[in-house]
C-alpha cells in the first residue's frame, strides 16, 4: 500500500488546525503581513474576530488521565521541576 504525503503548499488553519489545500479553499486572510488559509468561512470569521488569540503558541493538551495530571501539575508549579526535601 502506498503512502500519501502530503503536498507542500498545504498549510493548517489557525482556529481548527485542520491541513487546508489553498488549491480547493478560498478562504484567506491576511494579517501582519501573512496570509492565513481556513478550511471554511467560520473559521476565518473567527480568526478576523481575534486574531492574536489563535497566533499565541500553546503546547496541545494531553489526552488521558495521565495527561491531565502532568498538565495540571505543570500549571500548579509553573513550568519548574518539584524539590527534594
Amino acid at each position: 500500500m502506498e503512502k500519501i504525503q502530503p503536498s507542500s503548499c498545504e498549510f493548517i488553519d489557525p482556529v481548527c488546525l485542520m491541513t487546508v489545500d489553498p488549491k480547493r479553499s478560498s478562504h484567506q486572510y491576511d494579517y501582519k503581513a501573512h496570509k492565513y488559509h481556513f478550511c471554511a468561512e467560520s473559521c476565518q470569521k473567527t480568526f478576523e474576530s481575534n486574531p492574536e488569540k489563535y497566533l499565541s503558541h500553546k503546547s496541545p493538551k494531553r489526552k488521558g488521565l495521565w495527561g491531565r495530571y502532568l498538565d495540571r501539575l505543570n500549571k500548579a508549579t509553573g513550568g519548574q521541576s518539584m524539590k527534594c526535601h
